[in-house]
Order: structure tokens, then sequence, then C-alpha cells
């Protein structure tokens, strides 16, 4: 299940296996599931992740 955090006063969604950032959850949830089942990226995916993914 994706991490609820909230930076900057903003409500943001974060992938619990790689910690990329993400303002939808529907996206951040699709990262965690392609990160679980394959142990890797998904460019596809991670063109949504924000700038400062790991901060």
């Amino acid at each position: 299940m994706v991490k609820k955090i909230e930076q900057e006063n903003k409500e943001l969604y974060q992938c619990e296996e790689c910690g990329y950032k993400y303002e939808d959850e529907e996206w951040a949830e699709k990262c965690e599931a392609w990160c679980r089942e394959h142990k890797s990226c998904n460019l596809e995916i991670n063109k949504h992740v924000l700038q400062d993914r790991h901060q």
C-alpha cells in the first residue's frame, strides 16, 4: 500500500518500494505493483514521478 505524505502543503503518494513520489495515488499504486513484481522501474510509469522524488 502506498504511503500518503504531506510535502510543501501538498498531499503526495509515495511508492514504498522505490520511494518515488506522485501527486496521483493511482500512479503510485501502479509504480509499487510494478516494483514488487519486476524489481525494476517502468519508464511509462516513471514519467509521472515528481522531480524531487527521493527527498
